[in-house]
């Protein structure tokens, strides 16, 4: 597959807006920080709605919106096992509220789990308190970030077998590699030049490893998703890149590989 120029330039125009703002909401910390996962969730819902229940897209993006909204803000305010409970229980009661509109309660519920896990690990990693928090957001922005462009480089200009070409027929074992080397290398840099009271450098590499095959399998689960819905892309929301949730997909998938990795290393703490 050649590279198109054009595509290139949409994609980094693109990610010239988006990155800058995500960075600095995360860099403020706070309600700057949960306002931007408020209304990454409010924006993700609608996308998702709109893909799994085109008959009635608006219920049901508020029902798992207002879900989402409510497992964040307990966490933000460091109730996790709040959030947890009101996750599984409101991912239920979306289900119920979904059938009773004469659509798959099935697709609401997983709505609920697959945005709003992400969205309390985020919070939960960001931890207002450290400045630790901020340097882990940042390792799963980068390394996220990096492998998302290095698989997508070296997919153009390599090419060759296909990796998933059910799903996803774009995507090539070239790309898949170059994406798990620009995620190792990402990780290694940022564990290099920032605090991340991690027991040695080398387990950045090691996370950016596993963080970059997280990506890649995220942005190939949604792959599968589209197809099952029928849907070219998620929205339209970003030019290059289709929805919201286009763009976030691997960060979905890579941001519970980093949060396990963190909790891993609290243990290893604990245990000292």
């Amino acid at each position: 597959m050649a590279v198109s120029v054009r595509d290139i330039g949409i994609r980094v125009a693109s990610a010239a807006v988006l990155a800058p703002a995500a960075v600095l909401a995360t860099w403020a910390g706070g309600l700057w920080f949960l306002a931007l996962i408020l209304g990454a969730c409010l924006l993700l819902s609608r996308e998702w709605a709109v893909m799994s229940a085109p008959a009635r897209p608006w219920p049901i993006a508020g029902a798992v919106a207002l879900v989402l909204i409510a497992a964040a803000v307990p966490v933000h305010l460091g109730f996790m096992s709040v959030g947890l409970v009101v996750l599984v229980f409101g991912g239920w009661a979306a289900a119920l509220f979904a059938k009773r509109l004469g659509q798959e309660g099935i697709d609401a519920a997983y709505g609920v789990l697959y945005l709003g896990w992400p969205a309390i690990l985020m919070i939960w990693l960001r931890d207002d308190h450290s400045v630790i928090g901020l340097n882990w957001i940042m390792l799963v922005f980068f390394v996220t970030w990096t492998s998302d462009v290095m698989a997508y480089l070296t997919g153009s200009v390599m090419g060759g077998p296909k990796l998933w070409p059910r799903y996803s027929p774009n995507k090539t074992w070239s790309g898949f590699i170059g994406g798990l080397v620009g995620g190792m290398i990402a990780g290694g840099l940022i564990a290099l030049m920032f605090e991340l009271d991690l027991p040695h450098p080398a387990w950045g590499a090691v996370l950016g490893l596993a963080g970059a095959a997280a990506t890649m399998a995220g942005d190939l689960w949604e792959s599968a998703l589209k197809r099952r819905f029928g849907v070219k892309d998620a929205g339209t929301l970003i030019p290059g890149h289709g929805g919201l949730l286009d763009r976030v997909d691997g960060l979905m998938f890579a941001v519970v590989v980093m949060a396990l990795g963190r909790l891993i290393v609290l243990m290893l703490e604990q245990a000292a």
